[in-house]
Order: C-alpha cells, then sequence, then structure tokens
C-alpha cells in the first residue's frame, strides 16, 4: 500500500483545480489581489500560507477534542497568529526587503478565511495526517493561482521574472523591446489581478462543465 490512499490523496488534488480555494470557494482573494505584481512575493506568500496551514491544521486537530466550542475562533486565532509570527520574524530575519514588500500582508495571513475555514471545517472533525493533508493540498492549491498571477503580472507589467529581465532592456531596446513592445503598467495594478483570476476561473469552467453554477 503507498503512503496515501486514494481518498487521502483527493485531499492533495482536488484543491489544485476542482475545487481550488481561490478560484473555486472564492476564499484569500485579497492577497491574490495585493502581492502579485512580483512573482517572488507571490511564492513566498504562499510558502508562509502552506506553513500555517499545514502545521496549524495539526495543532487544531490535536486539540480538537478539548476545545470548548464556545472559544473555538479564539484559540484558532490564536494558534494560526502563533504560526505568523514565526513566518514575519523568519522573513526579517532571512529576507527583510521582501518582508517589507509584504510588509502588512503577511500579518494579514491571521484573518485568512481559506486558512479558517479549513480549522473549521476539516481539523475540528478529523485527525492529524488528514488534516495536514488538507492543509497541504488547499495551501498548494493557493499558491498556484498566486504563481500564475505573479508570472504574468510580473512578466508582462516589469519584463522580468523573479526581478531578472528575460524580455530585454526597455531602456537599450534590446529583446522584444526591439520589436515595438513596451511593458504593460496595467498588469502591476490590482485590477489586473483580479482580471487575471477572471481568466483561470473561465478556463476551469469551460474545461469542467460540472464547475458551471445553474
Amino acid at each position: 500500500m503507498g503512503l496515501l490512499s486514494k481518498k487521502d490523496a483527493k485531499l492533495i488534488t482536488d484543491p489544485l483545480a476542482d475545487n481550488n480555494p481561490i478560484t473555486i470557494q472564492v476564499l484569500g482573494i485579497c492577497s491574490a489581489l495585493a502581492i502579485t505584481a512580483e512573482l517572488k512575493a507571490s511564492l513566498v506568500m504562499g510558502i508562509a500560507v502552506m506553513f500555517v496551514l499545514g502545521i496549524g491544521n495539526v495543532v487544531i486537530s490535536l486539540m480538537r477534542n478539548i476545545i470548548p466550542s464556545k472559544i473555538r475562533i479564539i484559540v484558532q486565532l490564536i494558534v494560526v497568529a502563533a504560526l505568523v509570527i514565526i513566518v514575519d520574524q523568519v522573513l526579517k530575519a532571512f529576507a527583510y526587503e521582501l518582508s517589507k514588500t509584504l510588509s502588512v500582508f503577511v500579518g494579514l495571513i491571521i484573518t485568512n478565511c481559506i486558512i479558517m475555514g479549513r480549522f473549521e471545517a476539516f481539523a475540528l472533525a478529523n485527525k492529524p495526517w488528514r488534516s495536514f493533508l488538507d492543509g497541504i493540498g488547499n495551501s498548494l492549491g493557493y499558491a498556484v493561482i498566486l504563481i500564475i498571477v505573479g508570472f504574468f503580472r510580473e512578466l508582462l507589467g516589469s519584463g522580468t521574472l523573479f526581478g531578472i529581465p528575460v524580455l530585454g532592456d526597455p531602456i537599450e531596446k534590446t529583446g522584444v523591446y526591439s520589436l515595438g513592445y513596451e511593458n504593460n503598467g496595467f498588469m502591476l495594478m490590482p485590477p489586473m489581478a483580479l482580471i487575471i483570476v477572471g481568466l483561470i476561473i473561465w478556463v476551469q469552467r469551460s474545461r469542467n462543465k460540472a464547475l458551471i453554477e445553474d
């Protein structure tokens, strides 16, 4: 028998497509709009949410039988806040410039609907291993969308990926700029992130008609 049963594997694969937290559940939209102008920021935010949700789901699952129902939200907030503080301090220690770029948005992981939703809907009702897989799956689904949006926004808006020029030099007019191409500044504005997410949603529903609401 493999490490993951078919049922467990679906906890990871479903959020990547047909149950994606951003494009299907429409959660975590704010960060998708705010920090995806750079691919590096998108990747780091995805990793941060993966750490917080994966570990947080396990902690809540381990405590699920001893948390009084009346204060469960408070307990969940304390758990996620502690994990976010760890992420914030690690970023400041090892990637200070990036931590300034993400700034308040790392703190807003505490109120990320995806995290609180998975705590409530899954971790409180399942054992640690399945809760961990659920956390990893949903955070991967979240990260994939952020990376896709960040890729197109940085590439078409700045002509770079991870800050490295890939389309040529817009000043010296080398690469595609020699053909008359100009960076699209609109791509760096938050509304463009919403448009890209909308296009992803359209592609998903075009490929899977079952996702189209009546």
